[in-house]
């Protein structure tokens, strides 16, 4: 009896080893999916972020150079999408699958692949998974862009200046940049004149009106509209008057601020090529912007009254007194041009390039 009970309980316990090794099998199939979805996943979504990051410093890339000039070969050929492409993989090597541009309508799309030693074309190379019956995995990212002029958008100081002032200012240092009548003294005085050496109307203001545009309701800035032309309305009306006008006080002040704290009030300015009509009737025709390094200003008809006359009479780093600074009569900018600039958010999407060598451009993403 007990030999019998003995050679029945090994039995069992063989019958359950066996059993045990049959879940263990299953479980370790299991398991090894579990490890292939954790590591070649990974790796699949590792790669896909590198090309990603490839394909929209191509797709931005290729649309700011042909915003510059369409004409360019880094524009037109895939030479600087294929290098920031594989600058942006981690093993420096990636497919531009395809190009889709159109410099007419300012679009261009970037499709990027992987590109791995060993591995079928387009694919990464899975180790776990491969066990399981997938040695690869296509992957792939794309990324569009597009470009063109700012058409409608926002100013944050609502003051506009002259194409002449602004080329009189490129390349010059700092100069005063001033928003008084051009017509004021012009044929008393050429020193006193705003603008010298820039006529009516497109070298300077209008008669009658100092360069303010039309505010928007309990702000400092403009609502301004660069399609606009010179019979439009009230996105680029004028405002009339000597003084500075309202609701800028903190603008004012954020920029005496950066500069007395050493930092740099880059402040950019839109720019008009034409200007019709007379005190509150004229209307300027806006055609890009500028960025301008500012360091003092004088806007009111007190000198050195915060905030609206700021380091006016010897301001830092003027060099010359006697082209630096604003006082009496003056109204206007102390500052130093910095470049005509691309204004990638805020603005309206105009159309390619209407506006020629000085017109502002944006590039941005669109997936």
């Amino acid at each position: 009896m007990r030999r019998l009970n003995r050679r029945a309980r090994t039995d069992n316990q063989q019958a359950e080893r066996g059993a045990i090794s049959v879940i263990v099998a299953i479980l370790l199939v299991t398991l090894l999916g579990f490890v292939a979805m954790a590591v070649d996943v990974g790796r699949i979504y590792s790669e896909r972020a590198q090309l990603q990051n490839g394909a929209d410093a191509a797709a931005i890339a290729l649309a700011q150079k042909c915003a510059r000039n369409a004409s360019d070969s880094l524009c037109t050929t895939s030479t600087l999408a294929g290098s920031l492409a594989n600058q942006n993989a981690l093993n420096g090597m990636s497919n531009v699958n395809n190009i889709q541009l159109s410099t007419t309508a300012g679009t261009v799309s970037v499709t990027t692949t992987a590109k791995e030693n060993g591995a079928p074309d387009n694919s990464v190379s899975l180790f776990f998974a491969g066990v399981l019956g997938i040695p690869s995995m296509q992957v792939a990212a794309k990324s569009s862009a597009v470009w063109g002029s700012p058409s409608k958008g926002p100013t944050a100081f609502p003051l506009a200046f002259s194409i002449c002032q602004v080329q009189t200012m490129v390349d010059k240092g700092l100069q005063v940049l001033q928003n008084k009548d051009s017509s004021s003294n012009q044929n008393k005085d050429s020193t006193k004149n705003a603008n010298p050496g820039c006529t009516l109307p497109s070298g300077g203001t209008v008669p009658g009106g100092f360069g303010w545009l039309a505010q928007d309701a309990g702000k400092c800035g403009a609502s301004i509209d660069l399609s606009v032309n010179e019979s439009g309305s009230d996105p680029t009306n004028t405002k009339t008057g000597n003084s500075a006008p309202s609701n800028c006080e903190a603008t004012l002040n954020g920029w005496a601020a950066d500069i007395t704290a050493g930092r740099k009030a880059v402040v950019l300015l839109p720019v008009f090529d034409k200007a019709t009509g007379t005190g509150a009737g004229a209307v300027y025709h806006l055609t890009a912007f500028a960025a301008f390094n500012v360091v003092g200003w004088k806007f009111s008809g007190q000198d050195n009254t915060t905030p609206y006359s700021f380091n006016n009479t010897a301001p830092k780093g003027s060099g010359s007194a006697a082209t630096a600074t604003c006082t009496g009569d003056c109204r206007g900018i102390i500052g130093q041009f910095v470049t005509y600039v691309s204004l990638a958010d805020g603005f309206t999407l105009g159309p390619t390039n209407p506006y020629g060598q000085y017109g502002a451009s944006i590039a941005r993403l669109t997936l």
